[in-house]
């Protein structure tokens, strides 16, 4: 169900160069032949406990939209719900987790919107630079494109694990520096290198982020299992199956997009139809240019790992070892 579908024609919008049609990050305006306005919202409760890292976790994960579309945040506007029954002091520290976040990324909030409601709700509407002809978009990629990830996969399965009290602060600890590392290394990387396809993975996860790819970019993508990176509690709270229901959503939803290799276990199919906040980024990256783009990702201290390619066709395999 589409309600909006029909209102917005986008013969009418010639300045509108993605928002009404294609299925993107964000939607970006045309100002002129230099200068495209990069615009995105985002927020959602809290998936951690310290009400400063889930308001970092919340501004970095809002911010990577901008990054998505190779693209530069400049301002940007808090989105808050907070409960009146909480103490000032934890409404603030969601607000300077925020703000420190903005302000590590070049970002200034400059205002924003706050409503009274039972469960906090935080993030960020921001708006951004990029160039109309150097876009990053998930209709991008091309037939010998390697698909590079630029953070590892588990946190919904770990941060749910935490809601059920049953994770170890060392592994929730982990999960938050990922969650709160911005993603304006790897957006960079991604406009050095020229690149033109790509996105970030976050609540549809990583298969659900490649079917999109792949169907915008009318290309088959093959994923080597053993190269994909998690984060080191993944398997274990994975087999204790803490998955968020989103996981179970993704894969009824994507799922038949998908062909898995038969050694591939439910436990690792699961993970990668894990929900992430504040993930990294899929980039697609011309085979002439790989070893360069590692080696620039190690100059910068930027992860990145190499975990399938683009092909002729159209799905999702994930090949076994």
């Amino acid at each position: 169900m589409r309600p909006i579908e029909g209102i917005f024609d986008s013969r009418d919008y010639p300045d509108l160069l993605i928002g009404l049609k294609d299925p993107d990050d964000a939607a970006v305006w045309r100002l002129d032949a230099e200068r495209g306005l990069v615009v995105t919202t985002d927020f959602f409760t809290p998936v951690v406990d310290d009400p400063y890292d889930y308001g970092s976790i919340a501004a970095a994960n809002s911010l990577s939209d901008v990054y998505a579309m190779g693209g530069q945040p400049f301002l940007a506007l808090n989105v808050a719900a907070l409960p009146v029954e909480l103490p000032i002091e934890v409404n603030a520290e969601i607000l300077r987790g925020g703000a420190e976040k903005a302000r590590e990324a070049g970002v200034v909030i400059a205002g924003g919107h706050t409503i009274k409601d039972k469960e906090p709700k935080y993030g960020l509407v921001v708006i951004g630079f990029v160039h109309p002809e150097k876009m990053l978009t998930k209709g991008g990629l091309r037939p010998g494109d390697a698909l590079v990830l630029t953070k590892p996969l588990g946190f919904g399965v770990t941060t749910t694990a935490l809601k059920q009290e049953k994770a170890a602060a060392e592994d929730v600890a982990e999960v938050v520096e990922w969650m709160k590392q911005l993603n304006r290394k790897a957006g960079a990387l991604a406009v050095e290198f020229d690149l033109r396809g790509g996105t970030d993975v976050t609540g549809f996860s990583l298969l659900g982020h490649a079917a999109e790819v792949a169907a915008a970019s009318d290309v088959g993508l093959h994923f080597s299992a053993e190269k994909i990176p998690f984060v080191s509690c993944a398997r274990k709270y994975a087999g204790m199956g803490t998955f968020p229901g989103g996981a179970a959503d993704n894969r009824m939803y994507y799922g038949p997009q998908v062909r898995l290799a038969a050694g591939i276990d439910e436990e690792m199919e699961m993970l990668l139809f894990d929900p992430q906040t504040s993930g990294g980024l899929l980039l697609g990256v011309p085979p002439e240019k790989l070893a360069a783009f590692l080696r620039r990702a190690r100059q910068l201290k930027q992860p990145a790992w190499t975990v399938g390619e683009a092909v002729p066709g159209e799905g999702i395999d994930v090949l076994g070892s």
